[in-house]
């Protein structure tokens, strides 16, 4: 049984080990912080219909569209299925309507339109001045309660499972990988930590979101990762009861995603080179506000429960004039046919709620690479709970 050892503990690693662990192989999971610390844990969780990207990221938008409906039957505990709104202020957003709407008949994504009174009586909170609305499949999910189920499943079927555990090192010998170099972070029955060790492994998948590109440099490889940082901002209250967008191409403050008792306002961007470190501008978290108000006029008056920020694992586009324009879609790199080290693969890109495509995309190709004749059972598999994660 060829063993497969993962590095990074959020979304893609654990439906990649789901799916794995499905397959008939051996897996074990790496991670460095807490499991889902990283974006998977931070973002607005919003179930993305697609038609976001549907104008200028066809591609993606038909991977969201199509996870979109499967998560819904395979998750359906960890998401509030209240689709979304489209809404259009001026005369700009009008001439975008037919593109929009456009797009999404071409990717497959249903919609809906609304006059400006048919969608207030929807959502009473529109500003006065929306001119036009559409509807959309968009929906809100629990970041942990999304991917938790995941590794769940995944460790009940013998998955191994390890957080606060460092890899320092990438064992490559005669252009292959043997296994990882590793140090704990946790302090052990002693109270001490740094502990290293090594763990043999057939092939190893680099899954660490935006630090992809620090971990494939452990294996003198590149991978061309480009993390994206934005800040969202919690403000107590659900302004609206369904996902609401601007319609306009994607930017910033520009989507109200509404979680529980409170709305998540976002989102900015910027690019960086260091995932670690991520600053909250004030002035990103005013701008967010005020955008937002311009759909919802009940953000500006609203009290802010927190603002965060985190890095999207972007696949690196040297064209790309502005941030928003880097595809949302993902890649799997095999490291033997780009780098000539095998056994080694890199996923990058997507979205929190791609995390079952990218994990069968990675399988698809691990198959291929070990002969193994083994196809993918994620799309109906049922998954266990988020609380079966906790039972030993």
């Amino acid at each position: 049984m060829e063993r497969i050892a993962i590095i990074g503990g959020g979304g893609t690693a654990a439906a990649l080990a789901h799916d794995l662990i499905l397959r008939g192989f051996s897996v074990a999971i790496y991670e460095r912080g807490e499991f889902f610390s990283g974006a998977t844990g931070r973002h607005h969780g919003l179930l993305h219909s697609g038609a976001r990207y549907a104008v200028h990221d066809p591609e993606a938008a038909r991977e969201c569209i199509e996870e979109n409906m499967i998560l819904r039957r395979l998750v359906p505990q960890a998401m509030e299925q209240n689709e979304g709104l489209f809404v259009a202020l001026d005369d700009e957003d009008m001439d975008y309507r037919q593109r929009l709407k456009d797009a999404c008949a071409a990717t497959g994504i249903p919609t809906r339109d609304y006059t400006p009174e048919q969608a207030r009586h929807l959502e009473p909170g529109l500003a006065d001045g929306v001119l036009a609305a559409m509807q959309v499949p968009d929906a809100t999910f629990d970041a942990w309660r999304l991917a938790l189920p995941f590794l769940a499943t995944a460790r009940a079927g013998g998955a191994t499972a390890h957080n606060f555990t460092e890899v320092i090192g990438i064992d490559v010998r005669d252009g292959a990988v043997r296994g990882l170099r590793l140090r704990s972070l946790a302090e052990d029955a002693h109270g001490e930590r740094g502990r290293e060790w090594s763990a043999p492994a057939d092939m190893v998948v680099n899954a660490a979101g935006a630090w992809a590109g620090k971990v494939a440099a452990l294996a003198g490889v590149h991978v061309p990762i480009q993390p994206g940082p934005g800040v969202l901002v919690a403000i107590e209250g659900r302004v609206t009861n369904m996902v609401i967008n601007r319609m306009r191409k994607a930017s910033e403050g520009d989507i109200i995603v509404p979680q529980r008792r409170l709305s998540v306002l976002g989102t900015s961007m910027w690019l960086t080179d260091d995932p670690d470190h991520l600053d909250i501008p004030p002035e990103h978290v005013q701008r967010m506000v005020r955008l937002c108000s311009e759909m919802v006029p009940a953000c500006a008056g609203a009290v802010i429960r927190s603002a965060w920020s985190a890095a999207r694992p972007l696949i690196g586009n040297a064209d790309a004039t502005r941030p928003q324009e880097i595809s949302r879609t993902f890649d799997c790199y095999d490291h033997g046919t780009r780098d000539n080290v095998s056994g080694l693969l890199s996923i990058i890109g997507g979205k929190g709620m791609t995390l079952r495509a990218m994990a069968e995309k990675t399988a698809d190709i691990i198959c291929r690479l070990t002969g193994r004749d083994a196809p993918c059972r994620t799309r109906e598999t049922p998954l266990l709970p988020p609380r079966a994660f906790y039972r030993s």
